[in-house]
């Protein structure tokens, strides 16, 4: 197997660890709220059963807004912290990302594809708060300021944190590539289309991406 497939092969299980592992329920109610509680969107979710799925975002924005939420706002925080520094600001980006999606719900065809579209979504909202050199404003108490903490030291393995930690050093368009490539595993022209580049961009941006990441992992290793 070439390096490059190992080191794609790594960066993938780093990935997957990292936006899978735990957040308290606490934390997420009191740093996101809900989409009820959403001044910019005016949203009046209904209960949903657990494990229930909206099979149809027509019929019921709402409660496929809920729904979603529920199972992807975890794993969105964790993956906007890739990308900024302020822990308030990657929950900013992702409750702005929930409400672009109660506002488009109807127009997505295929509600399987919701979380992709989400994540599309925080990836292009990242790129602009970095751009824009903005920081959260927004008020937060000490206990979830401490809990918020520890949450980001999610136990994953010394290889997995120095991967990521790779990751987060690199430029942000070969980090967003690498991102969608190896976690949501979209092909060229999907990650393209995602991020506004050509498809030549996106393949130079993968390949130097992965090249700066084994780089950077083998002199370590060396170490």
């Amino acid at each position: 197997m070439r390096l490059v497939e190992t080191t794609g092969i790594r960066l993938r299980d780093a990935l997957l660890a990292w936006c899978a592992g735990p957040l308290a329920p606490a934390v997420v109610a009191a740093s996101l709220g809900s989409p009820a509680s959403w001044a910019t969107h005016d949203i009046t979710t209904t209960g949903l059963s657990p494990g229930e799925v909206v099979t149809d975002p027509a019929l019921d924005v709402d409660r496929f807004v809920a729904d979603m939420f529920r199972a992807e706002g975890v794993s969105l925080v964790r993956l906007a912290r890739l990308f900024v520094d302020d822990r308030n600001a990657a929950e900013d980006l992702v409750q702005e990302a929930f409400i672009r999606l109660a506002r488009s719900a109807h127009r997505i065809e295929d509600p399987a594809r919701a979380p992709a579209y989400l994540r599309s979504i925080v990836l292009n909202l990242a790129r602009d708060h970095n751009r824009r050199g903005l920081v959260s404003l927004r008020h937060r108490s000490p206990l979830v300021d401490v809990q918020a903490g520890i949450d980001d030291e999610i136990a994953i393995r010394d290889d997995q944190r120095r991967m990521l930690d790779a990751l987060r050093d690199l430029p942000a368009r070969q980090r967003a590539c690498l991102v969608l490539r190896y976690y949501d595993e979209l092909g060229v022209d999907d990650i393209a289309s995602t991020l506004g580049i050509s498809r030549n961009s996106v393949k130079t941006h993968l390949q130097r991406g992965l090249a700066a990441l084994e780089t950077r992992l083998a002199t370590e290793d060396e170490g």
